[in-house]
């Protein structure tokens, strides 16, 4: 049989070696004995640490010192058999190392309190590396796949929209008969031409945006991209006898994507449009109610409104419709809410059935764009 001292002096050898240190706390007195190989992994000598649990807990990442302090008091209060935690320790040359801290009561008094418990520290700083390294790869990849989807849903919408008036204006130019009325019809023609050239102008250029790595600003002159809208849907206004009321401050500008903006604008135009009340022509009020740290940009109608009391939680939703149209996808407002989330903004909407609809969009102004 091998008597105590070798055994010790195995158990020591075999903590050396594993790099894995040994702490030692005394609840009567209050101290901890930390081994050297607790001290070498924050870069400390055997006499630069002593024996206070300060010496270890003041070091703690801020971050980290609730849950340190949660489930160290768990365990000792009985709620949890082992103490076990994963926390940041400040080095000596002022870098953190992660650190998997386990714990467990080995001694108790006549009450059951207990006076001394024994755990150890593993340095698992490469492997949380690691770990955050992945997930940092996952979280890029899946903000990729989603600025994908996002780019695919504005082609489809965009697109979709021109295809539409050039639709609508072959099949009118069937009817007309004057050559005054396939004049009009001509410019109008030419109009969405060039709109569709442009609008295929700008997805290229979102398709090379995205491809670089810099952090790029856009600035965007918000009653300059308003109004291009406006002309662009020209046609289907006229068409559907809708007034504007365009109240725009001509001097905001902000950081943000042309191209999301020119789509966001063009959805909620043509949804009061589509929308419209079968008793009255469609009446659209676009404005800007502040352009100083944030652009709050309202667009309200007098359309058909939407039941908030069944719908308020579904109205942003993927594949959500609200009024029977059989040409509805339920795209566009989850499309819209996705944009302006990407560049830390808000909407919010305020409706009355057979009253009318009001979108409340509020965008930082200064927001750098991040790619």
């Amino acid at each position: 049989m091998e008597n105590q001292t070798i055994k010790n002096q195995k158990w020591h050898f075999a903590l050396e070696n594993s790099g894995i240190g040994v702490w030692d706390w005394n609840s009567i007195t209050n101290e901890v004995f930390y081994s050297k190989e607790s001290k070498k992994i924050l870069g400390f000598e055997d006499h630069e640490i002593g024996s206070k649990p300060s010496e270890w807990d003041d070091r703690v990442h801020r971050e980290d010192k609730l849950e340190y302090f949660e489930d160290f008091n768990n365990h000792i209060n009985g709620k949890i058999s082992e103490y076990v935690n994963v926390h940041r320790v400040l080095h000596k040359d002022n870098s953190y190392r992660w650190i998997l801290d386990k714990g467990k009561v080995v001694e108790r008094d006549f009450e059951g309190k207990p006076t001394r418990i024994i755990g150890t520290h593993t340095d698992i700083t490469k492997q949380k590396e690691t770990e955050l390294a992945l997930k940092k790869s996952i979280d890029l990849t899946t903000s990729q796949n989603n600025k994908l989807k996002s780019f695919a849903h504005i082609v489809t919408h965009n697109l979709k929209s021109h295809a539409g008036n050039f639709e609508s204006i072959l099949n009118l130019n069937e009817e007309v008969e004057s050559d005054t009325e396939k004049q009009e019809l001509y410019y109008h023609l030419r109009t969405i031409s060039k709109s569709l050239t442009k609008t295929l102008k700008n997805l290229n250029q979102v398709v090379s945006i995205q491809t670089q790595k810099n952090s790029i600003q856009n600035r965007v002159n918000v009653s300059h991209e308003i109004n291009t809208v406006i002309e662009e849907l020209n046609f289907i206004i006229s068409e559907s006898s809708a007034v504007i009321y365009n109240d725009i401050d001509e001097e905001c500008v902000i950081n943000f994507d042309s191209t999301y903006l020119h789509s966001i604008v063009q959805n909620l135009i043509t949804n009061s449009i589509n929308y419209k009340h079968p008793d009255r022509p469609p009446v659209i009020k676009i404005k800007t109610e502040s352009c100083s740290e944030n652009l709050v940009l309202t667009i309200s109608d007098n359309g058909l409104g939407i039941d908030l009391g069944k719908f308020k939680d579904k109205i942003f939703g993927l594949y959500k419709t609200f009024h029977n149209n059989p040409e509805a996808e339920g795209v566009g407002l989850y499309l819209i809410k996705n944009q302006i989330e990407a560049y830390g903004g808000t909407i919010d909407i305020d409706s009355q059935v057979n009253i009318g609809t009001t979108f409340i969009i509020v965008i930082p102004i200064h927001k750098k764009i991040q790619l």
